[in-house]
């Protein structure tokens, strides 16, 4: 028997193992390649080594998650990605996403999925909006990785980048992470960058930005992906703070409780979604072009008023409206509810001279 085992497998002199070492051997064989649970997962990983490329299943639907998908399409063409295919939401308009893969002939799958468990080693998750069930999360050998517009534990939810302008946050950046089961924006810390937020920088503006920058970090992940794997990160659940979904309620200003930055801030946050909103006469007004007011010599008119008074500023061509604290915004365009938007001296001369008056007051809706 151990002269068999001897010259059958190992093809070596014919020298005897003990019954002990075979047994040994066997079981070492057996259990690291057969029945070790993370055997998928090294196998799959070992194929990449081998063949030099990954094959990738990517999760998204908007411009934000375009760029990392270009990426991603980038190792592709270089053939540093093997297989790559692409989940998304079924839409009754074409989104960024699935343009860009009918542009470059990359397979599109609808969303819910069925995916065969190792047929890809690892998703990827930039600006999805749907929660991944275990059952997917679990086919992927190296589980799934989410690139999210925030320095997580902050901001977790679907609006970070909105919140941090909200909020006035000076920093913002982009974290990988792993995407965990039942639960949005908990899992490890792959990667995490900062970048700087301008005080003037508006909603487009910062999104340009981090969709690109995470773009770069998620090619970062690439270039050393197991190792970063091993040494994620737990977040730190002390400094959680939330960034849920957002509707058009979130555009109403109440100039009792805020202060001129507060408005602004809000206006930065919100460029491209929805104009600030207040009320006058029962009428909903919409706010464009909306700024600080810092010069005092502008506001002196204002003195002493309620916060929501309306005056027109003929040297700032602009609306001054009186927010919380003494401190206040102009309004360059405006609509009344019904009516195309008319410029600042328009408004005026219909809702406010033109009625022999100097100012109005705006009310929260």
């Amino acid at each position: 028997m151990y002269l068999i085992f001897n010259r059958a497998v190992y093809n070596t002199a014919p020298f005897l193992y003990s019954l002990k070492e075979v047994t040994k051997i066997f079981l070492l064989t057996f259990n690291s390649k057969i029945y070790n649970k993370h055997y998928t997962c090294y196998s799959q990983s070992h194929e990449k080594q081998q063949s030099g490329a990954w094959k990738v299943l990517f999760f998204g639907t908007d411009e934000f998650a375009v760029e990392s998908l270009k990426v991603l399409y980038s190792k592709y063409r270089s053939k540093e990605v093997e297989r790559l295919e692409i989940v998304t939401v079924n839409q009754k308009r074409e989104n960024s996403v699935t343009k860009y893969a009918k542009e470059n002939k990359i397979i599109v799958n609808k969303w819910p999925v069925e995916i065969n468990k190792s047929e890809f080693h690892i998703g990827i998750v930039v600006s999805f909006g749907q929660l991944i069930p275990s059952k997917i999360i679990n086919a992927f050998p190296l589980g799934m990785l989410n690139v999210h517009s925030s320095l997580l534990p902050r901001w977790r939810g679907a609006a970070p980048i909105i919140y941090a302008l909200i909020n006035g946050d000076s920093k913002t950046g982009v974290t990988i992470m792993k995407i965990m089961p039942k639960k949005f924006d908990i899992g490890e810390i792959i990667l995490q960058k900062a970048i700087d937020i301008n005080e003037h920088e508006t909603l487009p503006e910062l999104y340009t930005k981090l969709a690109k920058l995470g773009a770069n970090l998620l090619e970062e992940t690439f270039e050393n992906l197991l190792e970063l794997l091993k040494s994620a990160r737990p977040q730190d659940e002390e400094n959680v703070t939330y960034a849920p979904k957002i509707t058009s309620k979130i555009s109403l200003v109440n100039w009792n409780k805020m202060s001129a930055t507060n408005v602004y801030n809000l206006h930065r946050a919100l460029v491209g979604l929805y104009p600030l909103t207040t009320s006058f006469q029962n009428a909903k007004i919409k706010l464009f072009d909306v700024q600080k007011i810092e010069s005092e010599s502008i506001v002196t008119n204002l003195e002493g008023a309620e916060p929501g008074t309306v005056i027109y500023s003929k040297k700032n061509n602009a609306l001054i409206i009186k927010c919380k604290e003494n401190t206040y915004v102009s309004a360059k365009q405006v609509t009344v509810q019904g009516k195309r938007i008319m410029s600042a001296l328009n408004f005026c001369n219909g809702y406010i001279s033109g009625r022999n008056r100097t100012k109005i007051l705006f009310t929260s809706m």
